[in-house]
């Protein structure tokens, strides 16, 4: 079974109807799923999810949590190792990789997963196959 890691940008479609990504991200998330993916999403990246439903009360925040459990997609701890990995992508890739992307990648090459979901098309190379969802594909 593959393991796929999901960027904040893709549950924040997925949750959000209006978002010009949603379509794109359901349907990358369903093909994942099909294929028997396991899912996770980094911490940092669960945190950066979860401001806009704080914002909204407990009903929101629940909303998401209900989500995660439903796919299911476990909450990836940052350990010492993905701290190091992002430091060391944050050195190499300066402003193309802020510290939190680079958290979620880092989560993404030490769980050794096989893509990685994002909604960010900005992104420079990466030692990580990388689907920006809405866009193409990169090594």
């Amino acid at each position: 079974m593959a393991l796929t890691i999901l960027d904040a940008g893709v549950i924040i479609a997925i949750l959000d109807a209006s978002d010009i990504h949603h379509a794109a991200a359901r349907e990358a998330l369903t093909h994942a799923r099909s294929r028997g993916d396991e899912l996770a999403i980094p911490a940092s990246a669960y945190a950066e999810v979860l401001v806009g439903p704080f914002r909204q009360g407990p009903s929101a925040v629940a909303k998401v949590d209900e989500f995660l459990a439903a796919l299911p997609a476990r909450v990836e701890p940052a350990t010492r190792e993905i701290a190091a990995t992002a430091a060391r992508f944050g050195a190499q890739h300066g402003t193309k990789v802020r510290l939190p992307d680079a958290l979620v990648v880092a989560t993404a090459v030490e769980l050794g997963a096989a893509q990685l979901l994002t909604t960010d098309a900005g992104w420079p190379p990466l030692p990580i196959h990388v689907t920006v969802v809405g866009g193409s594909a990169a090594p």
